[in-house]
């Protein structure tokens, strides 16, 4: 859906809405706004390509005129502005007037996406390929949390994942508005004139992708000789996981998410409706504490929360310090890996304790993030606001008890999400 409304506004519908059925499984690889059904399906992305002609470089008779025409986000529209926007990064300010003669390729993202970050790749790949060339990417980061707002967390994410290519803050939505743009990641192809000539949503086709850049730059008197180059392949699944198999969906923790989703996504969820009612009519939206207890048998593909956890409108946080780990929040999932974004309330670092089926992670089954100490415990250390990856199995995996515990107050989770590719998150 276009952000057509605030979230907040959003969620108010949703709460007053809040007593149907769960929602539907999602299956595009793509997060959309407002209300993000984002998941791990592969392979479902949208694009819109432009004819394609065989490639022949030709050289450009002078400089390009300026686009002149309808300004948005469809194919054959004249790019929109930067206008808006905060910080930039890697980068002096650009303007789309600044770059006429380049291509240029517009990434949405935000740092948190798993689909987002699975595409960082290809896109370091075709900066790489192409810079030299004349193309320009622009990463417009458009956040999807509050904390993905500050410029110190942005920079680090740029720093962490390799991000070497200009990026603009977006943090009011001005660029994804102008552009009526609906997904992360969501990638728009611009040729010299400064018209949209391809978009692509969501993971996959990079081969396709590529192709538009090529043909772009062609235009513009690149070197055929850069054609010898070899396409991108999309990311391989896991052999094990075949289509129709259950996959988790993208698990919200926060009621401005999971009211969007009718509620979709909590195990208790007349209980953490309530508390969620209570926090939106509150001046501010407080967060209420609600103390929650876990039933013995879990429902797939929901969270569930044990001992006392505060609702608030981004994530849900263990409410009390403790000496004890008998507060948690599990899920049954379906997947081969799995992410959480996770944050601290004071900025210290905490451990969350993990055991998987009443057992501890090994080193055949843990995350990248994970650490197993000396007496085998498995847990995580948060020291930042950010996505972790907490389980990689060596396969698709079904109905999976996932158990997460900490005795820090600050332990809060945003999301969880969930994937079937071979390498990755």
């Amino acid at each position: 859906m276009i952000r057509l409304l605030s979230l907040i506004a959003a969620a108010a519908l949703a709460l007053a809405m809040a007593c149907g059925s769960a929602a539907p499984a999602a299956t595009p690889a793509v997060t959309m706004m407002p209300g993000p059904t984002a998941t791990d399906a592969p392979s479902a992305a949208t694009s819109q390509p432009a004819a394609t002609q065989p490639p022949t470089a030709t050289q450009p008779a002078g400089p390009p005129p300026p686009c002149e025409g309808t300004r948005g986000g469809a194919v054959g529209d004249c790019a929109p502005e930067f206008a808006g926007t905060q910080e930039w990064i890697n980068s002096q300010p650009l303007s789309m007037e600044s770059l006429r003669g380049k291509v240029v390729l517009i990434d949405f993202w935000t740092y948190t996406c798993v689909n987002c970050i699975r595409t960082l790749p290809y896109l370091q790949s075709w900066h790489e390929r192409y810079a030299d060339d004349g193309l320009v990417i622009v990463g417009v980061h458009t956040p999807e949390f509050e904390f993905e707002k500050l410029y110190d967390n942005v920079i680090q994410a740029t720093v962490t994942e390799g991000v070497a290519w200009p990026v603009v803050q977006d943090n009011e939505f001005s660029v994804w508005r102008s552009y009526s743009n609906r997904y992360w990641p969501a990638k728009y192809l611009i040729d010299q004139h400064g018209v949209i000539q391809y978009r692509h949503f969501g993971e996959g086709k990079y081969a396709e992708t590529e192709e538009q850049i090529r043909r772009l730059l062609l235009e513009t008197g690149m070197d055929s000789a850069d054609l010898s180059l070899s396409l991108p392949q999309d990311q391989q699944r896991d052999d094990s996981y075949r289509l129709g198999m259950d996959v988790t969906r993208e698990l919200f923790a926060g009621w401005k998410f999971t009211a969007a989703q009718g509620r979709g996504g909590i195990g208790q969820g007349d209980e953490y409706m309530e508390a969620a009612r209570e926090s939106y009519s509150g001046e501010g939206y407080p967060p209420v504490v609600v103390q929650f207890q876990a039933p013995n048998s879990l429902k797939s593909n929901l969270i569930y929360f044990n001992g006392p956890w505060a609702i608030d409108s981004e994530s849900a946080r263990h409410a009390e310090a403790t000496d004890h780990y008998n507060d948690y929040l599990a899920l049954v999932y379906s997947a081969r890996s799995v992410n959480a974004v996770l944050t601290s309330e004071s900025g210290q670092p905490y451990q969350v304790r993990i055991t998987l089926n009443g057992q501890y992670l090994t080193e055949e089954n843990k995350g990248d993030d994970i650490t197993i100490g000396d007496d085998g415990v498995s847990y995580l250390l948060v020291t930042e606001p950010k996505l972790y990856k907490i389980v990689e199995h060596s396969d698709w995996q079904g109905n999976q008890e996932l158990r997460m515990s900490s005795t820090s107050s600050d332990f809060g989770l945003y999301s969880f999400t969930f994937g079937v590719y071979e390498d990755g998150y």
